[in-house]
């Protein structure tokens, strides 16, 4: 039963519609798909609609942003299964409006730079997404005939922090803490996506004391040594293991097709069965008197 469980959609910085994804997964066999866009649960409703129609099982989850204030690093936090979505809206919502002020001035310093892009025509390349995203600035150089391709030189000169041409500026998103705290209220599940492409690796432990339920050891850019690591910390600490293609579409690196890195099925019913498990194993309160 392959089971990639981070997907997204037009609504972030996806290239694909929900029912484009539901229909890709369902040709490619894969049978369990989840919608993880950045901090965004609007397609998680349709995505499972859709899904039924179509006998693909979808997860309802979101891939919310995050920064550790001590160290300065960014991480993402994959929610599954929220009971309560709407009470994630707020912190969602203050995400994406740290974003879209910080992405205002790439927008800005890109238009500049390349003035065959203009603001507006990066804005048509993002419609249907909650903000804008590095991916749309480059769609629409690649429009304007300045590039031919999303990721690669230019987006490294653009959008690199060790770039001198870099106009890259990092929003400021929450602590962990708060993040984990929020999906827990929502009576989600706390993921910790792609710790090795972020190097997230110090801060596992600290994550871990604060709650986290998880983390995604299957990725496409984990080396072999990598996956282990991670298989073996999630292991040690009694963790899910989740993991996921990262699907983007032609906004993602590489030949990234969904169902391309997918996770063991024992790990997928780990995760359909961890809030009840939880329930069933949490200490019961004393009797009154």
């Amino acid at each position: 039963m392959p089971a990639d469980l981070h997907c997204h959609t037009r609504l972030s910085d996806g290239s694909m519609g929900i029912d484009d994804l539901v229909l890709l997964a369902k040709n490619r066999g894969i049978d369990t798909i989840a919608i993880t866009d950045h901090d965004c649960l609007a397609g998680n409703k349709r995505g499972v609609i859709v899904g039924e129609r179509n006998g693909v099982n979808v997860i309802a989850g979101s891939e919310i942003s995050a920064t550790h204030r001590k160290s300065r690093e960014k991480l993402h936090l994959l929610c599954y299964l929220s009971e309560y979505p709407d009470r994630l809206e707020g912190l969602c919502k203050r995400n994406l409006e740290a974003r879209t002020k910080a992405v205002k001035h790439m927008v800005v310093r890109v238009s500049r730079r390349y003035p065959s892009t203009t603001p507006d025509l990066i804005v048509k390349c993002a419609a249907g997404s909650t903000s804008i995203y590095r991916q749309h600035i480059m769609h629409s150089l690649m429009e304007c005939g300045v590039t031919d391709r999303i990721f690669g030189t230019l987006f490294e000169e653009l959008f690199s922090n060790t770039s001198d041409k870099s106009v890259n500026l990092n929003a400021q998103y929450p602590e962990p803490k708060e993040i984990i705290d929020a999906i827990h209220e929502a009576e989600g599940i706390a993921v910790l996506a792609h710790p090795a492409l972020f190097n997230n690796f110090d801060i596992i432990d600290e994550l871990i004391e604060l709650g986290l339920d998880g983390i995604e050891v299957w990725h496409p850019e984990n080396s072999p040594e990598q996956t282990e690591m991670l298989r073996e910390i999630a292991q040690r600490n009694h963790l899910l293991m989740t993991g996921g293609s990262d699907f983007h579409g032609m906004y993602g690196k590489g030949k990234v097709s969904v169902g391309a890195c997918t996770m063991p099925d024992e790990h997928l019913n780990a995760l359909l069965n961890y809030k009840s498990h939880k329930k069933k194993h949490a200490p019961k309160a004393p009797a009154a008197g």
